[in-house]
């Protein structure tokens, strides 16, 4: 009789250190309410280099914000929390599940807007917290397309700034001289 093999348990699409994030910034903006509300960008804050109605292009991403805007809200996590280039990513995660929860009760708009203020802050663009919660609440579906595109164009950009060059150093390979025939 064959050894019955041992079972890794499943990971699920939850992440405890994503439910760990998610409730210490919830947790954080409902200690101190006035100073989120009331926060904006330096003046020395740049532009946002995708247009808020630049949504339709490319129109996939627009047609994911509009049918699954959990799952676009999921990946442009990924892409600012985990990883640039999505390595790792799946479509249903924790991140995904909170907007699709949030979304059931109306208030989806307040993870995107925390979304949104995280790239603001981490990349240094204009705005200002009232403006992404009216975003948010307007118009979700180009919010979430803005926050996406410009999530994985700024993280690219900070990949490439940071770690230019992907391998280490390699010594060169030995002289050789090319074969004379005679």
């Amino acid at each position: 009789m064959a050894a019955p093999q041992q079972q890794t348990p499943a990971q699920g699409p939850i992440s405890n250190d994503d439910v760990a994030e998610w409730t210490a910034r919830f947790n954080d903006v409902l200690a101190r309410p006035g100073e989120y509300v009331n926060s904006k960008s330096p003046e020395s804050s740049q532009p946002w280099y995708n247009s808020f109605f630049g949504c339709f292009n490319p129109i996939d991403v627009c047609l994911m914000s509009w049918c699954c805007p959990c799952v676009v809200f999921g990946r442009t996590h990924h892409r600012l929390r985990r990883n640039a280039n999505l390595e790792g990513y799946e479509p249903i995660n924790t991140s995904c599940l909170l907007m699709c929860a949030s979304s059931c009760v109306a208030l989806h708009w307040v993870p995107m807007a925390l979304q949104r203020a995280d790239i603001r802050t981490k990349h240094n663009l204009e705005g200002s917290c009232l403006m992404d919660m009216a975003l948010a609440c307007c118009c979700g579906c180009c919010q979430l397309a803005q926050t996406d595109k410009e999530a994985e164009h700024r993280e690219k950009l900070l990949a490439s700034s940071q770690g230019g060059i992907q391998q280490g150093y390699q010594a060169p390979g030995g002289m050789s001289f090319p074969q004379h025939k005679q």
